[in-house]
């Protein structure tokens, strides 16, 4: 599954919004080439709100774990909760057991945001792809419940 497609699916879902900055764009030059997705029906990027899920194509200064700047490699990272990370990693870990943090469709914890309830897959394929984009949608439907807590 290449990072098109998940895009492409992403922007299937109601009141998405897919921010990708391009070279030349408004946003720092470190994002470009990257996708941020946030729900917002009024297709302006939230002001207080953080995505609910990202692909990252490079490393950053503060995040270099996941090899990222080879060639044609991506990582894409889900907010899927605590509770739901643990237990997707604790299925990982005993389906795969403890992998190299470079290793390619695998879930893991994101590397600064486990903590938080992040998830990451490095070039999702035939074992991740599915879940990966059932994770987006839904991690879409609990950004969605949460702009419509806040509204009321």
């Amino acid at each position: 599954m290449d990072m098109q497609e998940i895009i492409e699916e992403v922007r299937s879902f109601d009141g998405v919004l897919v921010v990708a900055p391009e070279a030349g764009s408004d946003f720092p030059e470190l994002s470009w080439g990257d996708a941020y997705f946030y729900h917002a029906p009024d297709g302006r990027m939230p002001e207080r709100t953080q995505p609910y899920g990202t692909i990252i194509t490079k490393d950053y200064p503060d995040d270099t774990s996941s090899a990222l700047d080879a060639p044609g490699r991506f990582r894409v990272n889900i907010h899927v909760g605590r509770e739901r990370a643990e237990s997707i990693i604790a299925a990982a870990s005993l389906t795969l057991g403890d992998t190299d943090p470079t290793a390619v469709d695998v879930f893991r914890p994101h590397p600064l945001y486990g903590d938080a309830g992040w998830v990451c897959v490095i070039d999702p394929a035939e074992a991740t792809a599915g879940t990966v984009l059932a994770l987006l949608r839904e991690a879409h439907e609990a950004a969605r419940a949460r702009t419509g807590r806040r509204a009321r």
